[in-house]
């Protein structure tokens, strides 16, 4: 078990440990991920959003605090990953983890655009922060109800739907 503090970022607290703990804990999460990863379900309006967004001529991208390999076995466990190119898709192994814009910054570099063509869309304080330093409009999703962060959001929607 990792022990960390609910109210502590998992991967800063990680990093500070020494450095066979960190290992370990390392160990574990990735452990822990693929076995999220490969019981994922989809979202019963991520498909329709997704379709609508690439109908529309929208380039879609991934950035995630797990690691590469965990996002791409939970987008095919999902049917998501054809939504995706492999070069669309950015893990912590990748880039600096969100909050920090990084992930963000390196896709719009990708596909050669400014941030002001750009939305990140998620579902946790660290999306937002991490589009905003990057210069993206964001959305927060919030399926489960209002977040304390609702009002950082440019936009705020329930469900993926709203957004196509």
């Amino acid at each position: 078990m990792l022990r960390i503090d609910p109210s502590q970022d998992i991967l800063d607290t990680i990093a500070a440990r020494p450095v066979a703990r960190a290992a370990a804990d390392r160990a574990f999460i990735a452990t822990y991920e693929g076995e999220l990863a490969r019981g994922a379900k989809v979202q019963s309006d991520a498909r329709f959003l997704l379709e609508s967004l690439l109908a529309r001529g929208c380039v879609l991208g991934l950035v995630t605090r797990n690691s590469l390999e965990g996002a791409d076995l939970t987008l095919r466990a999902t049917g998501l990953d054809p939504f995706f190119a492999p070069a669309h898709r950015v893990g912590r192994d990748c880039a600096a983890p969100k909050p920090d814009p990084a992930g963000v910054r390196l896709l719009l570099s990708r596909w050669g655009v400014s941030a002001s063509c750009a939305v990140m869309v998620g579902d946790w304080i660290h999306d937002i922060r991490a589009g905003q330093a990057a210069g993206t409009a964001t959305v927060l999703v919030r399926r489960h109800g209002p977040r304390p962060w609702d009002d950082q959001a440019d936009v705020v929607v329930d469900q993926l739907a709203m957004l196509a």
